[in-house]
């Protein structure tokens, strides 16, 4: 039977894809074009300007620093507390351990705006207000579950057989998390440190809640705000720091892709 052509659906795909990268697209054109020919919305740059980028040089650098220390810090946390979490839950049995999957799932249908209103009373008696670790603090409770409940979902699939081995030639339980668990867990690791990442870096419920006043130790999503007043808009600017926040992020991804696809799909099979 001669196979039907397939030709549309590529066509098709790569309308999609053109639509869906425009506003990517138009973020980079704008931010190399002079502030008085952006009203024109030439398709490309006519006048074109490296100006943008000077201007987003000189005054967002400190807070594209405060959100790479602020993500990072955030990776990490998840990271210590999520993967011994996720090995108690998937090899030690105590009291309540069936029941923390489906607390975890409840805890990330919890609003973030809810949360931020919570957590600003908190940080205003602990004096975490406007400051670098109440935002790490905080962004990690979103991260955390999410981590848990995918490193859970991967380490039940590990040949029990395994674990039971090196407990019988007399490791113990860290010697199992440090030598056979987090190698085996590589996929899942990266996956859930590009989420929190992420998370943390596009962060501006949290950040404009509970850092508003932090000046220049505001994150990106915060800083960007230099750019708008009520009287004065700086799109060429404003675009300019768009695209450099973007690029973490677009590296991060194409590092990590291949073992995105293999994290995510983690654990949803068992054998």
């Amino acid at each position: 039977m001669k196979p039907r052509p397939t030709w549309w659906k590529t066509l098709i795909a790569i309308l999609i894809t053109m639509v869906m990268l425009f506003p990517l697209y138009w973020m980079i054109n704008i931010s190399f074009t002079q502030r008085r020919s952006i009203r024109a919305a030439d398709l490309y740059p006519k006048d074109f300007t490296f100006s943008n980028y000077s201007a987003m040089i000189h005054t967002q650098l400190p807070y594209l620093g405060t959100s790479l220390l602020i993500a990072f810090s955030v990776v990490i946390v998840t990271l210590i507390i999520a993967l011994p979490a996720s090995y108690a839950l998937s090899f030690l049995n105590f009291a309540g351990s069936r029941s923390m999957n489906f607390i975890l799932i409840l805890a990330q249908m919890i609003p973030a705006v809810v949360m931020s209103l919570g957590f600003y009373q908190i940080f205003n008696d602990l004096g975490l207000l406007d400051s670098i670790p109440g935002l790490i603090l905080a962004d990690s409770t979103l991260s955390v579950p999410f981590a848990v409940i995918l490193q859970t979902a991967f380490m039940q699939t590990m040949p029990k057989s395994l674990i039971e081995a090196a407990k019988i030639d007399g490791a113990s339980n860290w010697r199992i998390f440090m030598e056979i668990v987090i190698p085996l867990s590589r996929n899942t690791i990266v996956t859930t440190s590009l989420f929190a990442f992420l998370w943390s870096w596009s962060d501006f419920m949290f950040a404009s809640t509970l850092n508003a006043g932090g000046g220049k130790m505001r994150p990106i999503t915060m800083g960007i705000y230099d750019f708008i007043s009520a009287n004065n808009e700086e799109w060429g600017p404003l675009m300019a720091t768009a695209v450099m926040a973007s690029v973490p992020t677009a590296v991060l991804l194409l590092v990590a892709q291949k073992y995105v696809a293999a994290g995510v799909t983690a654990g949803a099979i068992k054998d």
